[in-house]
């Protein structure tokens, strides 16, 4: 596996494998990687036979209360477990390298940026934008993959991909859980045995939604009822939102059908804050 850290290097080294006729496929990362993570190299490998994952915690998506500093890394062991996974090609540029000093430009999506995730954090989808708008600059990929664990980053970077006609396509990976349900991320770090434990609130709420679907509850007021009692019952839960919108426009319903998903954002233990979602017609939980 080779490592480069400067983007014009990496640029320049992806430029001519695209003209030797390699198919890359990229995989963008903060780092500190599990094995949601390295499902998606998997499932990049697939569908391409030059694999680059960047590391890159990237400042302009947390917002100025937000856990930048704190944020779990471990580069060495993230190098590691790319380089048993057979990656091409590890991208791990620093802030200083990616936002130059006189860095004025911003990539926004509009609407699906202002709901769910967008009303607690408005500055996030903006970097996230940004830097994702950077990395397909950089890397050139013919094809990019995404974790539906964070399923509004997902719709968005369709969508910009989309409006901006880039040529670029997306593959989402499904959420990879621990044996207990707990969606993996990287912020499970953060969780003592008390935490996680209540963590499963949110994997457990998405099961009680999915079985009310199942046996033909379609009404959102009930099935969000039903989901909110559930995560209160957990000790140190404070639910930020609780929402059943449409998988492709995000918006809101009143009425659930094969295509309402439930997203879910909880504080735990009032410093925590998990996300989770699914699909009420999938399986259960």
């Amino acid at each position: 596996m080779e490592i480069l850290q400067k983007p014009d290097e990496m640029q320049a080294w992806a430029l001519a494998r695209r003209r030797s006729g390699a198919v890359i496929a990229l995989v963008p990362t903060m780092g500190f990687l599990h094995e949601g993570h390295l499902s998606l190299v998997r499932l990049a490998a697939q569908r391409a036979d030059t694999v680059v994952v960047s590391i890159f915690v990237n400042p302009t998506q947390f917002g100025p209360n937000e856990d930048l500093a704190r944020y779990p890394r471990d580069l060495d062991h993230d190098l590691q477990l790319l380089a048993e996974a057979g990656v091409t090609m590890a991208f791990t540029p620093t802030p200083d390298l990616m936002y130059p000093e006189g860095f004025q430009t911003e990539v926004r999506v509009k609407g699906l940026s202002q709901v769910l995730e967008g009303k607690t954090r408005p500055t996030h989808f903006a970097g996230v934008a940004t830097v994702v708008s950077k990395l397909f600059h950089i890397v050139q990929p013919e094809l990019a993959c995404f974790g539906e664990k964070d399923f509004q980053q997902l719709v968005l970077i369709r969508r910009m991909v989309a409006d901006m006609n880039m040529p670029v396509s997306i593959l989402g990976g499904p959420i990879v859980r621990e044996a207990d349900g707990l969606a993996m991320s990287s912020r499970n770090a953060y969780l003592d045995a008390a935490g996680r434990a209540s963590g499963l609130s949110l994997s457990s709420a998405l099961g009680l939604a999915q079985r009310l679907y199942a046996d033909g509850e379609r009404r959102a007021a009930v099935i969000l009822d039903a989901v909110t009692r559930h995560i209160d019952s957990f000790p140190q839960t404070k639910i930020d939102y609780a929402s059943l919108v449409d998988s492709d426009s995000l918006d809101e319903t009143s009425m659930a059908n094969e295509r309402t998903r439930l997203a879910l954002a909880v504080y735990i233990g009032g410093k925590v804050r998990l996300i989770d979602n699914a699909l009420l017609a999938q399986q259960h939980i």
